[in-house]
């Protein structure tokens, strides 16, 4: 290609150091974005009117309206707390017995299988660092035999 030497010494490639912005402050906290702001103006004293026609369409069987209202009076399920009595765990082999309270109160209706699916995932992460912690600690008592 014939134009491509002339081009080569005005290629600026990176603007700028990598890790390092034209605006090192960033974007001022609290800033909203144009289009937000626009859209706000837009709709602006319409919340009402807008509401009401989406129960409107809601009420006269429009699914996907009907879905909108129904999300806004009764949101998603979010986590909540669970309680059950759950043994201590002062060993590794002690996480049997948790697992098994976690069970009966799975099958007694106190917590959902998913609650327990979620309990057993936290039972597990305990166990492994418990071991991991004995292993350095039987692992740093060996090291000091060997260097006296």
């Amino acid at each position: 290609m014939p134009g491509t030497d002339n081009t080569v010494g005005k290629q600026r490639g990176r603007p700028f150091q990598k890790g390092q912005s034209g605006n090192p402050e960033g974007r001022p906290k609290g800033s909203r974005n144009a289009t937000t702001l626009a859209l706000e103006a837009l709709l602006d004293g319409q919340a009402t009117a807008l509401t009401q026609k989406a129960i409107d369409l809601a009420l006269t069987g429009d699914i996907p309206a009907l879905r909108l209202c129904l999300d806004r009076i009764l949101p998603p399920r979010k986590d909540r707390p669970v309680t059950f009595t759950l043994p201590e765990i002062k060993s590794a082999q002690d996480a049997s017995a948790v697992v098994s309270s976690v069970l009966e109160a799975v099958a007694a209706g106190e917590i959902t299988p998913a609650d327990a699916a979620e309990v057993g995932k936290l039972i597990d992460s305990y166990v492994k660092a418990y071991e991991t912690a004995e292993l350095a600690g039987r692992l740093e008592r060996l090291e000091r035999m060997t260097s006296q």
